[in-house]
């Protein structure tokens, strides 16, 4: 039997995950990591600080399965799409405007970008196109834009950008190769150019004002790539030490970790074709990926990105900035949070699960959606990524009454868990109108342990909703890429077939059918009339 470990760097902790060749979980470990918000849309990490976490995750991982380290044959890592700033010696530059050293990552979710992104599309590049037709301050040109503008010093100081995924990979071996999954995804590199660096659009680079970058052949974001789950050869003496592995562990390219359980659950075993799945990687962000065999410009939609997932295969990719955050700011802004948190905690539970026995006892032997039918959200907290790609969009609560007391909060809770399964129709419809229709949507992160999650987008799309029985999807996508780059199976589809194992079905209810259409046009109409109420503002 061989095993091999997935790395799974979060927006809030590092995961480690082992697992033996059949895709079994043998133990796990985490680690929290830490955020900077220095002003008001940053946020920050430090690579030194999730380097330790991995490191810390890794160690502990192994101690607890109890096998020798030589049985461990290859590590595979996945990260958030976040930017990290090394110098010629591979040391942290600072991205922070405070010039804080430790302090080298712009996070994904980061917004400070968002005038350059609006100055980008405003060239209307044709690279655009594999954006959905607009670039999102979330990608990684707006923040190099950013950074040149605002902190010239660590422009020039910077040797190397990488996205985090990348960056673990690098601090593994040596290796500055870049995976086909973050730079077609987040760099606008052509996918379908292959490896070899001729898929950097110079014109692109020129327009948008960082010509230099195209200086001595793109070496400041990469010459060399390759697709997830090829080897990169072993791990360096330090990080063998660092990792407590030894040197003949093989590493694997990386993935972004939404794409990464993307491969750990579109393999599931159910009765819908792999082209007919959609991936919902749905934790504090939700991330939806489709693949095809031909691509499909979809206006709002990023991509088509070909080979960041599989290769071959065109990956279609929405999501929603807020899905677990939007639910815990409603949560939180209501006065009523503290007495139902602590309620929760007097039945033995979570706030959530607490919440969907108090809707069941409300609703009785009708069904829960109904009870939502005068409360409606849009989550749009920290903006529109798909299908509206407007990162500028608010969110809005409507149908509230004169008292807030628990039961009022578990109608927002309803409201909110609803107007994220309508977003993600949303995508559908918008995904539908170019031919891509998926009729299954397989969930993992956080919120697949969301019984009221999850069958609510089942109720509200009508796509039968998938569950893998794997509690770690993502961990398993990473430890995919490390089997197939220490070449125990010599492709991905051949890691899926044998890794992924089998899933929980839920399916619509068909009670609440008329219901979910009409409020979901209400969704619809809100959306619409944000922009009206917006555009009167500033008439």
């Amino acid at each position: 039997m061989a095993f091999f470990i997935g790395v799974d760097v979060g927006t809030g902790s590092v995961r480690a995950g082992l697992f033996d060749d059949c895709g079994h979980l043998v133990s796990s470990s985490q680690r929290e990591i830490r955020t900077w918000r220095p002003r008001p849309h940053f946020a920050q990490q430090s690579s030194t600080d999730i380097w330790d976490a991995v490191c810390i995750s890794v160690r502990s991982t192994v101690q607890k399965a109890g096998i020798a380290n030589d049985q461990i044959l290859g590590i595979g890592f996945d990260a958030t799409c976040s930017l990290v700033a090394a110098d010629d010696f591979g040391q942290p530059v600072s991205i922070c405007p405070d010039g804080r050293p430790e302090q080298d990552i712009i996070l994904w979710a980061d917004h400070r970008a968002i005038g350059d992104a609006d100055r980008i599309n405003q060239t209307g590049h044709e690279r655009l196109s594999a954006s959905g037709g607009t670039i999102s301050p979330e990608m990684q040109i707006p923040k190099l834009c950013w950074i040149k503008s605002h902190l010239p010093e660590s422009w020039q100081k910077t040797a190397h950008f990488f996205d985090l995924p990348d960056w673990l990979t690098w601090r593994a071996t040596g290796d500055l190769t870049r995976s086909l999954c973050s730079t077609v995804c987040k760099w606008t590199y052509k996918g379908e150019a292959g490896s070899t660096g001729q898929g950097w659009d110079k014109s692109f680079f020129d327009i948008v004002g960082l010509d230099e970058l195209a200086y001595d052949t793109f070496k400041r974001i990469g010459r060399d790539f390759a697709s997830p789950g090829k080897p990169l050869g072993t791990l360096t003496e330090n990080a063998a030490e660092c990792l407590g592995l030894t040197q003949k562990t093989c590493v694997a390219a990386s993935m972004i970790d939404a794409h990464a359980g993307a491969l750990g659950t579109l393999g599931v075993s159910i009765p819908v074709a792999l082209q007919e799945r959609m991936a919902l990687i749905a934790g504090t962000s939700a991330c939806h990926i489709t693949l095809s065999e031909k691509p499909a410009h979809v206006p709002g939609i990023w991509g088509p990105y070909f080979g960041a997932v599989l290769p071959g295969l065109w990956a279609s990719e929405a999501g929603q900035s807020m899905a677990g955050a939007a639910i815990d700011t409603i949560l939180e802004r209501h006065s009523a949070h503290t007495i139902a948190t602590a309620k929760a905690a007097e039945h033995g539970t979570d706030v959530y699960s607490y919440f969907e026995q108090a809707l069941k006892e409300l609703a009785g032997e009708s069904s829960i959606a109904f009870l939502g039918e005068e409360r409606h959200i849009l989550p749009d907290f920290n903006g529109n990524r798909s299908p509206l790609a407007d990162p500028t969009r608010l969110g809005v609560t409507l149908g509230q009454g004169p008292i807030s007391h628990v039961q009022d909060l578990a109608t927002d809770y309803l409201a909110c868990v609803q107007s994220l399964a309508y977003g993600t129709r949303h995508i559908l419809d918008q995904l539908a109108n170019h031919q891509i229709m998926p009729e299954a949507i397989i969930v993992s992160g956080g919120l697949a342990r969301n019984n009221l999650y999850c069958q609510t987008h089942a109720d509200a799309t009508g796509c039968l909703v998938a569950i893998p029985e794997q509690q770690e999807p993502v961990l398993l996508g990473s430890a995919m890429l490390a089997a197939v780059g220490a070449g125990w199976f010599s492709n991905l589809p051949e890691a899926m077939e044998a890794m992924s194992g089998s899933a929980q079905l839920l399916y619509p209810d068909q009670r609440s059918t008329g219901f979910h259409d009409r409020k979901y046009r209400v969704f619809r109409q809100m959306h619409d009339d944000f922009a009206a109420y917006r555009a009167i503002m500033s008439s």
